[in-house]
């Protein structure tokens, strides 16, 4: 046995004397893990057997010490200390990391020990605290997220092959190849190397092709390096605004380096910068370049102030723009344009156009009778420009402007409308989301029936196309919302048609993405008709979309608990007090503090925390939902009923402060899928009450009414008995406004869009 081999044991033998080798507890889940652990055991009885005749010099067992200790606290991360670190569910990747964890650290240590060219006992000390300090690295990122487990062993790797080198070699040559998290954390563990500096800037350039977006706001240190100029651009490129905002200080290390730049993008950003209303040339920065648009030109749609805006004539132009750039999207060589997406792009400036000069306008005149002066915003716009305001304005657009809008875009068809030909003209940009608002609106049918049926039920066979093909389920849930709100059983079929036919392909093709979502929907459809007899709780793992008990609204000590977002804008301000006297004070009491409201019940525990709206402009509505948030939480009051009471621009504040796993959600307008798969990631099991537009005051009165009766009582809520008696209430009411609002609210069990989400959600997480 040679020096190595003896300085291994003795050390396996101190480590497994220390804190033992197999758990109680352990399981052993894979034959190979078995094989792991019987051969790690015959090694421990050969080095206790052997491990007499070798020690660990004193002046250095404190080090090894140290090495064992960050050892031991990796492998407890898991749970359970037994030596096999699982940090994920794949048990063979977890025994390569534990591999690295346990083996591979103490063969380093010992080749540290027996390696008589490190002969000065300092020497050993500074590469034994290498090792300690990049075990201590590790856990410190990985709690972070700042590295995985799976790089783990590669950190290890390259840890080891930096000091075998004796750090006599350039850092760089270690980490060139590696992934950013584990060279980040080999420069910070050889922070003291003689090679450091180049190794940083490798590091950073590493950085900087993961997050181009923070280029800027970190570049400061190496403007005067070759390469800052070419980072410059892809700044420029990932977001021009940002870009824009540096180069106006032309003084700055920054600005110097972006106005000293060659390259046509940036010195046009550049220009911008100082120039007046620049952020308003930014959608078409691909043609200015290009030389199909000037900056001359735009401006004239701008003039020099506010007054002399030509809010149409820009609007028609970012039209245009949005039509050439989504052509060349979805052209075979999917060329996207460097002004298409994020701030002040062109789509996010389509939809800011579209919704302050027209829906705002069409919506503030929702009483108008004169249609002719409530519609008077969208007569200068064309059928295709009308046709980007709607699916533009999708979460703003009142039930009463969508319709008329839809109306006067079928007029600027002409006499004989060819709505397939609109769609041609927009070279089918937004479809899919035309097709859902058409079909939550009504006007689906309409729609349709203006184009040869050949072709119409090409569209619809495309709606449901490549719904897996996507980044996001958002497709699918546009696809669910829209089956939901279609009242022809004809087209209702041909769609659960098409979805099936998908599915049949999926699973031939062996696309287990696009069979699931597929499979889902037509679970999801079929169970929408009572008469097939779906249970789809059972089939799809979700609870029942039908009803929720009392029992699974109370909390631990027997209480309901509902939280009331209120906003302190001017609708906020009007509903509050209506809000209050809902709450009778035969049964209830209402306890006012500075600045929220506990509303206790007089009968059963029922308790609803409601913030004042306070004023926005000084942000203390925000600071009102803070402090209640801490008092909430200080007492273990833990709501499982939520209430949004503003509008959709709102909503994501709401979320950001909802309490987790809510079980009933009352929204107004729930600000389409991208909040809607946010509240199911923090509450997965909410039933959702939303509405298609903002919500009405005079329609949420009545069913938080129902609700709360609901808790007061012993019985459980059916969304259908809910529904039917509400819709009767609301038939009689007198006011046309009331009667079309409430048609465009949604119950839970209509919510197909959430429940597609759910179970997709469950599904994914059973593999």
């Amino acid at each position: 046995m040679n020096n190595s081999e003896r300085y291994l044991l003795l050390l396996r033998r101190v480590k497994y004397r220390k804190y033992g080798f197999i758990s109680p507890g352990l399981s052993a889940t894979t034959p190979l893990i078995i094989f792991f652990l019987f051969l790690s055991s015959i090694i421990a009885k050969e080095a206790t057997a052997s491990a007499d005749t070798v020690k660990i010099p004193l002046q250095r067992q404190f080090f090894h010490e140290k090495i064992d200790k960050e050892q031991r606290i990796i492998d407890g991360m898991d749970g359970i200390k037994d030596q096999l670190y699982h940090p994920g569910k794949n048990e063979e990747v977890n025994l390569h990391i534990t591999d690295a964890l346990i083996r591979k650290i103490d063969e380093l240590q010992i080749w540290i020990e027996a390696n008589d060219s490190i002969s000065k006992n300092n020497e050993k000390i500074k590469l034994l605290n290498y090792i300690s300090k990049t075990l201590f690295t590790y856990r410190v990122a990985i709690k972070k997220r700042e590295i995985t487990a799976a790089e783990f062993p590669m950190l290890i790797d390259c840890m080891q092959s930096v000091i075998k080198s004796n750090l006599s070699e350039p850092l760089i040559g270690f980490i060139d190849n590696q992934p950013y998290s584990v060279a980040k954390a080999i420069t910070d563990v050889f922070n003291d190397h003689p090679y450091i500096e180049e190794a940083r800037t490798t590091v950073y350039l590493k950085y900087c092709f993961l997050h181009p977006e923070n280029i800027l706001t970190t570049i400061r240190p190496y403007v005067n390096q070759p390469f800052a100029d070419s980072l410059i651009v892809v700044a420029c490129k990932k977001n021009p605004v940002q870009l824009y905002s540096y180069a106006q200080s032309v003084t700055s290390p920054e600005g110097k380096l972006i106005h000293n730049s060659s390259n046509e993008l940036v010195k046009v950003v550049a220009q911008l910068s100082q120039t007046p209303q620049a952020l308003m040339y930014f959608p078409f920065l691909d043609d200015i370049l290009s030389g199909r648009n000037s900056i001359e030109h735009i401006k004239k749609y701008l003039g020099k102030d506010e007054i002399n805006y030509d809010s149409v004539g820009y609007f028609k132009l970012l039209v245009s723009t949005e039509k050439q750039y989504f052509r060349r999207i979805s052209s075979p060589a999917k060329d996207t344009p460097i002004a298409m997406y994020g701030t002040n792009g062109l789509l996010e400036s389509l939809r800011d156009k579209a919704v302050r000069h027209f829906i705002t306008p069409i919506n503030t005149l929702h009483d108008e009778s004169n249609l002719s002066k409530r519609m008077k915003s969208i007569d200068p716009l064309t059928a295709d420009e009308i046709y980007y305001v709607i699916v533009m304005g999708e979460n703003d657009i009142y039930t009463s402007s969508y319709k008329h809008s839809f109306s006067r875009m079928m007029l600027k068809l002409g006499a004989k409308p060819r709505t397939d030909s609109l769609l041609i003209n927009v070279h089918f940009d937004f479809f899919k989301k035309f097709i859902k608002m058409a079909a939550n609106f009504n006007r689906l049918d309409t729609f349709l029936r203006c184009m040869p049926s050949r072709n119409s039920e090409f569209l619809m066979k495309a709606f449901v196309a490549n719904l897996d093909k996507s980044g996001s389920l958002e497709d699918a849930t546009d696809v669910a919302d829209s089956y939901s709100s279609i009242t022809d059983k004809k087209l209702q079929q041909s769609i659960l048609n098409y979805v099936k036919d998908n599915e049949a392909q999926c699973l031939y093709e062996e696309n287990s993405r696009g069979a699931l979502i597929y499979g889902l929907l037509k679970n999801i459809f079929l169970s929408a008709d009572s008469v097939n007899r779906i249970d789809l709780s059972s089939i799809a793992g979700i609870p029942s979309i039908y009803e929720i008990t009392k029992t699974e609204l109370q909390d631990d000590n027997g209480r309901i608990i509902e939280q009331v977002f209120f906003y302190g804008d001017e609708d906020g301000k009007t509903y509050f007090t209506p809000f209050l006297n809902s709450f009778s004070p035969n049964e209830w009491r209402i306890i006012k503090s500075k600045e929220w409201v506990e509303i206790r019940s007089l009968k059963n525990d029922v308790l609803v925390f409601a913030n004042l709206p306070l004023d926005y402009d000084a942000n203390l509505d925000d600071s009102a939902q803070v402090h209640l948030n801490e008092y909430l939480e200080v007492n273990g009051l833990y709501p499982q009923v939520v209430v949004h009471r503003g509008h959709s621009y709102w909503l994501p504040g709401t979320i950001e402060r909802m309490p987790i796993n809510a079980k009933i959600v009352v929204l107004g307008s729930c600000g389409g899928y991208k909040n809607l798969n946010k509240i199911l990631e923090l509450c997965p099991e909410a039933h959702i009450i939303s509405t298609k537009e903002i919500g009405a005051g005079d329609i949420n009165k009545p069913i938080l009414n129902y609700l709360h009766q609901s808790f007061r009582s012993d019985s459980k809520i059916v969304w259908k008995q809910m529904w039917s008696s509400l819709t009767n209430l609301f038939s009689k009411d007198p006011n046309k406004n009331i009667r079309e609002s409430w048609d465009s609210y949604v119950p839970p069990y209509k919510n197909l869009g959430a429940i597609f989400l759910k179970a997709y959600e469950i599904a994914i997480n059973k593999f």
